[in-house]
């Protein structure tokens, strides 16, 4: 089984970029991980938000392929704590089948990729940058491996 995390957008601080390159590296050693970026579009200021949806979902549905199980970031996904997200990561581990989680384009996602998913994650009911959203989730998947093998970096 392998995690996938598909953003769209290169990450733009650098600051931020080593970080979540500090728990891409962390990860690796628990599980077979990808990081994995869609260029943003080019050109969208002629586009409407529905035409940028369509055209990230496009891209993000050619990447995810037909066998992964795909897993949208999305405001109005499962909210979990990081033992219940370490029990969810588990089942899903368990279940042999690769999982692609999507954070999307600045607009969400489109009608397609909403069809395709086969589930959603909130990490908060609070609104964060794309950008911050990619070092939360990282954090969280090494959270949940380091929780999973009872190693000390989480505390209850």
């Amino acid at each position: 089984m392998k995690v996938t995390l598909l953003i769209v957008g290169k990450t733009t601080d650098a600051h931020l970029d080593a970080l979540i390159g500090e728990y891409v590296k962390r990860l690796g050693h628990y599980i077979p991980f990808a990081l994995q970026v869609i260029p943003e579009l080019k050109q969208t200021k002629h586009l409407t938000t529905d035409q940028q949806k369509t055209q990230e979902g496009e891209l993000i549905l050619k990447a995810v392929g037909t066998s992964a199980d795909l897993i949208l970031l999305d405001e109005r996904g499962q909210e979990y704590t990081s033992m219940a997200f370490a029990t969810y990561m588990q089942k899903r581990m368990s279940s042999g089948k690769d999982v692609v989680f999507v954070i999307g384009g600045p607009y969400g996602f489109s009608q397609a990729v909403y069809d395709r998913a086969a589930g959603m994650v909130s990490l908060s009911k609070m609104t964060f940058s794309h950008q911050m959203v990619r070092l939360f989730m990282v954090e969280q998947l090494y959270r949940a491996m380091t929780i999973l093998n009872g190693e000390p970096y989480h505390h209850e």
